[in-house]
């Protein structure tokens, strides 16, 4: 994967192709962002370009043997680790267990997150690791002479599912051998281990901008520039989340909402039970994509009421529901929502029970707004 491939971000690739060029390229780099930003292309790249034999204009040549070689992850210097789970009971798996899988993964959801790449080696509800067995691995592999580069690179994917277990790689990352870079890719900081975060050079990856989401909507999804500047808008600079939001964007989501918020305020318990057992029917996936986009017209409600009126560039549809929503609940109301459902969405990614959560956020809710409160009827 070349930096033209990976969407956006060009000041980081910028900064990135000069340490390389200018000599100053720590042995230790980790990389953080949010999930969806683009930090594991980067990444990969970033590892291309480290390889590439004739890199041109701060980018790797996409052309020359280490290039193609490191593009279809089989470069036999380049390593990567990242979240396992037993093949059977008792096994102590290593990520080079699940390469095919890993190669087939990057090739179709390079902005994949964890749950989707756990999902694609068939760990269901299972917990994924980094190993101490696979610690062994990587200082074994990086303890060898390069094969054919003169440098070698591990990327590592979620540093966090490491534990106490990462203290093992502790004296490698500070003393690695010539030539040898580690570049670990995080989405949660404050779960990996100081001890590693206190040897490594940081390197931020913002989320990406609505623009650049829409023109990579426009260019690979075939999208209008109409939906593909409403999608973006709504998907927080999360890529993965924007092409979810495509892909079911037949789901009347705003219908959905005044139901709920009908049954909330004004129809009671027996709406709300109805409700909740229709939304339990939807996976995971769409019930995060639900209260994201209910986060997402609670912040179009905050702006209008910060902006005091002047114009937005929303869909009228929007504009009207996140006026109700004004009338309905203060800004201090609608951040409480915001991180209720913040909180919410969280759970559902830790395999919460639908039902459950849902009537406890049903409750919240009607006690955040109770006091000021008007039915959103069509």
């Amino acid at each position: 994967m070349r930096f033209s491939e990976v969407i956006g971000h060009h000041d980081v690739k910028k900064r990135l192709g000069e340490m390389v060029s200018q000599n100053r390229l720590s042995h230790a780099l980790l990389f953080t962002s949010k999930e969806g930003s683009g930090a594991l292309p980067l990444a990969l790249a970033f590892a291309q370009y480290i390889m590439c034999e004739s890199p041109v204009e701060g980018d790797s040549c996409g052309v020359c043997s280490a290039c193609k070689k490191t593009s279809a992850l089989v470069h036999p210097d380049v390593h990567f680790s990242y979240p396992v789970i037993p093949k059977k009971s008792g096994d102590k798996p290593v990520s080079t267990d699940y390469i095919t899988e890993w190669r087939d993964f990057i090739s179709q959801m390079p902005y994949g997150n964890v749950y989707d790449w756990l999902q694609f080696i068939g760990a269901e509800n299972k917990q994924g690791n980094i190993t101490a067995q696979e610690c062994n691995e990587i200082i074994h592999k990086l303890s060898l002479k390069s094969f054919e580069s003169e440098n070698k690179v591990l990327v590592m994917w979620m540093p966090e599912y490491l534990e106490k277990e990462g203290n093992k790689l502790l004296k490698l990352i500070e003393e690695p051998p010539a030539n040898t870079v580690f570049i670990m890719v995080a989405e949660n900081e404050s779960l990996i281990l100081p001890t590693i975060i206190s040897r490594t050079q940081q390197v931020r990856v913002p989320p990406l901008s609505v623009g650049d989401i829409e023109a990579q909507l426009m260019l690979k999804a075939k999208t209008s520039k109409e939906q593909a500047r409403q999608i973006a808008l709504i998907s927080g600079g999360n890529y993965r989340e924007a092409i979810q939001t495509l892909q079911n964007a037949g789901e009347d989501w705003l219908s959905l909402l005044r139901d709920w918020l009908n049954a909330i305020m004004k129809s009671g318990p027996v709406a709300q039970v109805k409700w909740i057992e229709e939304m339990s029917r939807y996976g995971r996936e769409k019930q995060k994509q639900f209260l994201r986009y209910f986060n997402h017209l609670l912040g179009q409600a905050i702006k209008i009421q910060a902006m005091d009126g002047e114009t937005m560039a929303i869909p009228d549809t929007e504009r009207d529901f996140a006026i109700r929503l004004n009338k309905m609940a203060g800004i201090e109301q609608q951040y409480a929502m915001i991180e209720e459902l913040d909180k919410a969405a969280f759970y559902i990614e830790r395999n919460a029970n639908a039902k459950m959560l849902f009537h406890a956020l049903t409750i919240r809710l009607y006690h955040i707004i109770a006091d000021k409160s008007l039915i959103l009827m069509t």
